[in-house]
């Protein structure tokens, strides 16, 4: 399942300080996307947005994606 491999990229930027600044550079969700294939993760970005659960915290993201990805 794709959530099960966004959470694990999200663990991984949690553990990982190299993963975790480039995620936090990233501007757009294709650039995420792209960092997460690199690292052994496949997942689509529809599969980040609701009713899915967020997996990533505002800390691990830019501003921008934090907005677009975090909606209250």
């Amino acid at each position: 399942m794709a959530i099960k491999d966004i959470k694990g990229f999200s663990d991984k930027a949690r553990t990982d300080a190299d993963l975790k600044a480039k995620l936090s550079a990233c501007q757009k969700v294709r650039e995420l996307l792209t960092l997460a294939k690199e690292s052994g993760f496949n997942f689509i970005e529809d599969e980040m947005y609701p009713p899915n659960e967020p997996q990533f915290t505002a800390d691990q993201l830019s501003e921008r994606l934090a907005k677009a990805l975090l909606r209250a």
